[in-house]
């Protein structure tokens, strides 16, 4: 008879805890944005990431550097992706959009991840993804453009919410790689060497538009976004996929745009609005059509 491990209540708080933290730093990147350069609090954060993680992580880096030094291109482009496009443009989206419609659009990372695994793994995509895409691309548009479609052909208006679109979209490549490569490098070394690329990364920008200082404004949020969203909530991450499995781990994802709507509005006094809700309703609903799974692929599953 098989052994079916009991999940204890606690392992469900850690996604949650997790996507609370990534929520709260969508508003974080929202009040900072007057308060510090994209490319600088960009920098930081991985800056402070980086000396955090040294003691522990680098004498382990040294002893697996031949492991290390056969993935360095994938880590390398999982950097570039995950680390400095997406989070780069995150930061620069804060400056034109709300914190509110930032955490809508983030909740259509799966639906992206869909039509990218289509091209880069050739995971051709079923009925119920490709309509609950559309019907989650409605839901998006309605969104942007404040529950009138016509608004849309406005140009300048949108910007905001079109930059975070495109960061979105350069976060679905970064999961498609992480699942067509399937590293074997323990987690942490891996996100070690990623933030060790974003800082080089960073470097060119930093030397074209220079560096903003930290100071008693901008401080909090920087050292915030450096410890909490880079380093606390990933490994919070990472115990709920040991605990209750990736599927009901990615579920959680879902509450990011609920938890970035209440702290938005209690902290920066941004209002949901009835746009809002229709919008992110019709987002949900194609996210969970597009995982359902066809009848036919059921079969061909047990036959198999």
């Amino acid at each position: 008879m098989k052994h079916v491990a009991k999940v204890h209540w606690w392992a469900f708080l850690l996604p949650m805890l997790a996507v609370l933290i990534w929520s709260l730093n969508i508003t974080v990147t929202r009040y900072a944005a007057d308060l510090i350069s994209p490319v600088s609090i960009s920098f930081y954060r991985w800056l402070i990431a980086f000396i955090v993680l040294t003691p522990w992580i680098l004498p382990q880096v040294w002893k697996q550097r031949m492991l290390v030094r056969r993935h360095l291109g994938q880590l390398a482009v999982l950097s570039a992706f995950g680390m400095v496009l997406y989070q780069g443009l995150a930061y620069s989206a804060a400056h034109y959009t709300t914190a509110t419609n930032m955490g809508i659009i983030n909740a259509f990372i799966p639906v992206f991840t869909i039509f990218v695994s289509m091209f880069i793994l050739k995971d051709i995509p079923n009925k119920f993804a490709v309509i609950g895409s559309l019907i989650s691309f409605f839901g998006l548009m309605y969104v942007m453009s404040q529950g009138h479609l016509a608004n849309l052909l406005q140009s300048g208006g949108h910007w905001g919410d079109a930059i975070m679109v495109v960061a979105v979209f350069f976060y679905a490549f970064y999961g498609v790689f992480l699942k067509k490569w399937q590293l074997q490098i323990p987690l942490l070394i891996s996100l070690y060497v990623q933030i060790a690329f974003a800082l080089i990364y960073h470097l060119p920008f930093i030397a074209w538009l220079g560096l903003d200082a930290i100071n008693v404004h901008n401080g909090p949020s920087v050292f915030y976004a450096g410890i909490f969203p880079s380093l606390i909530a990933p490994l919070l991450w990472m115990m709920a996929v040991q605990q209750i499995g990736p599927n009901r781990t990615s579920i959680f994802m879902n509450l990011m745009p609920v938890f970035t709507a209440i702290i938005a509005s209690m902290w920066l006094s941004e209002q949901w609005t009835i746009y809002h809700t229709l919008g992110g309703i019709m987002i949900l609903l194609g996210i969970i059509l597009a995982q359902k799974k066809t009848p036919i692929k059921a079969n061909q599953a047990i036959q198999s």
